[in-house]
């Protein structure tokens, strides 16, 4: 895991404009939540970093997979995705309220914190026990912060954790 932050610097498509109505029936076909103009794919980032700490305590060998996780800001992470309307998330994401992206921004950038934290406590940990340790403690920071960013996604409160991993 690298040392750097996820970062909320975007290069913005150019995309057409639309009326708002059908600006938002555009985004929720995505998606992406009309009223904030964030999507939960991006929590697919962070669920995958969870999935392979949970995974580390029954299988040690995980840690290297662990390990091997790199944060992404949010625009980089659509950029390098798959996601079809990869664009319309990354423009939204742009004209998003910045209140709601500050709020948004600071819970992932407090996620990428613990994780590339806790991937270099796991690089200097010699013992399977040790990391396993690392790895249920940090499973049980992020996890409640991956279900804030969710209610902030949503437009309110915090997301149940597990509907957000399932749902993407």
């Amino acid at each position: 895991m690298a040392a750097t932050p996820a970062r909320s610097d975007c290069q913005m498509p150019n995309l057409p404009d639309l009326p708002d109505e059908a600006r938002a029936e555009q985004l929720r076909a995505a998606n992406i939540n009309p009223r904030t103009g964030l999507a939960t794919d991006y929590l697919n980032h962070f669920n995958e970093a969870i999935m392979l700490l949970e995974m580390i305590p029954d299988m040690p060998e995980c840690a290297e997979d662990f390990l091997g996780w790199q944060p992404l800001s949010y625009c980089e992470h659509f950029t390098a995705s798959n996601f079809k309307a990869r664009d319309l998330a990354i423009e939204a994401y742009g004209a998003a309220d910045t209140g709601v992206r500050a709020e948004f921004d600071n819970l992932t950038t407090a996620m990428t914190s613990i994780l590339t934290a806790v991937g270099a406590a796991m690089r200097e940990a010699t013992q399977d026990k040790t990391r396993s340790r690392l790895a249920e403690q940090a499973t049980i920071w992020v996890k409640p912060l991956v279900a804030l960013a969710g209610g902030v996604i949503n437009g309110g409160a915090e997301a149940d954790v597990e509907t957000i991993m399932k749902s993407n």
